[in-house]
């Protein structure tokens, strides 16, 4: 018993109370977790992900395959000994109950101060000076309009394959443009600090793909990994997302609208029509929800090869529907309720909120 309530342990143990505690604390006192995202933050995550960088494959998948060989021997080898050492059945089981706390106690900690404090921050429409406010299907419409007419002309620089679908054919090249991209962000948005590494392509992207993820920003590491099988039209948008995740904003609809914005402001026709395209099918899908005639009239405006494109895009998603993405769609939608992005009000959605705000400040509308 001694050994299992030895100094080391102890600490480790505590770690799991301090990270709640500082979480809390975070959640009460939004200055302060927007003082640590604007000037903590940032100088240990450069740090870590300069490192990461270093490497040009996902460090975050070379984990997670080790902890599933791993995991399960670890599990086999702890049942075999219980077997054979009857006596000390108690013991076994109780220093692997505290093991497990300690890891516990290190993940949440290390959690916490890479990423769970950033969820209290200031909202991003603070930094970018955007006022949202509750807005009429007419303007919505409007928002939808402007998109659709940006989308087409942004789908006219982009390369498609024989059945006249974007294709994206060099995602190396694609990762150095979209960290050059978000490194120019800063010079208007100073919270989005420069100077961190491009995206990874994930080797199991299609193994994402079953479990419908995208891209993920993973906090242990510094790295944003992206799905590198996913339709081409939304890959550029998805690494500015999860670049816009390891500059410290974690809101999935703040990170949208950031890459949005970022491309938007790149001269790359890739990018700037995937995230005109991603702001597009938010925007669309509230119009739709408010007024479908209206919402089919804006999808209307939209050109064919645009409208190939999300065709394309649900027809691949299609073959991936069954248990597996409905398991990891309860577990990512649980991840951030537990993170507090469970809106209170009901709207267009914050996405929509934002990209609304963003309309009325660029057109000088009240």
């Amino acid at each position: 018993m001694k050994s299992l309530l030895s100094f080391k342990r102890i600490r480790l143990f505590l770690l799991l109370p301090l990270s709640l505690a500082v979480s809390y604390a975070a959640s009460r006192n939004p200055d302060w977790a927007e003082w640590y995202a604007a000037t903590i933050y940032p100088v240990f995550s450069l740090g870590e992900n300069r490192i990461t960088s270093l490497l040009p494959f996902s460090i975050m998948e070379l984990l997670l395959a080790s902890l599933i060989v791993f995991l399960p021997a670890l599990l086999i080898r702890l049942i075999v000994r219980v077997i054979r050492r009857g006596q000390e059945r108690k013991t076994l089981l109780l220093r692997a109950a505290a093991s497990l706390l300690c890891a516990a106690g290190v993940i949440s900690f290390w959690f916490t101060f890479s990423c769970g404090i950033n969820y209290s921050r200031d909202p991003f429409a603070q930094v970018a000076g955007l006022t949202v406010r509750p807005s009429s299907a007419e303007e919505l419409k409007a928002l939808c309009t402007e998109l659709a007419q940006s989308a087409n002309r942004d789908r006219a620089g982009i390369k498609t394959n024989s059945h006249g679908v974007a294709v994206l054919p060099d995602r190396n090249a694609a990762a150095e443009t979209a960290r050059g991209i978000m490194d120019a962000m800063q010079a208007r948005y100073p919270t989005l600090k420069s100077g961190y590494g491009p995206p990874k392509a994930v080797m199991a992207s299609r193994l994402m793909s079953y479990l419908n993820i995208t891209g993920i920003y993973f906090p242990f590491t510094m790295e944003a990994n992206v799905n590198a099988d996913a339709p081409a039209y939304g890959i550029p948008a998805t690494m500015l997302h999860e670049l816009s995740h390891m500059r410290g904003y974690m809101r999935e609809d703040e990170a949208n609208f950031i890459a949005y914005l970022a491309g938007r402001s790149s001269t790359d026709p890739a990018f700037s029509y995937s995230g005109t395209l991603l702001a597009f099918i938010y925007a669309n899908n509230a119009l739709y929800s408010a007024d479908q005639k209206a919402g089919r009239e804006t999808y209307a405006l939209l050109e064919a090869g645009a409208q190939k494109d999300l065709a394309a895009a649900s027809a691949y998603w299609k073959q991936f529907e069954g248990p597996a993405a409905k398991a990891a769609t309860t577990v990512n939608d649980s991840y951030l309720k537990s993170n507090r992005q469970e809106d209170g009000v009901k709207s267009y959605g914050r996405m929509v909120d934002l990209l609304l705000a963003d309309y009325r400040q660029r057109h000088g509308l009240k």
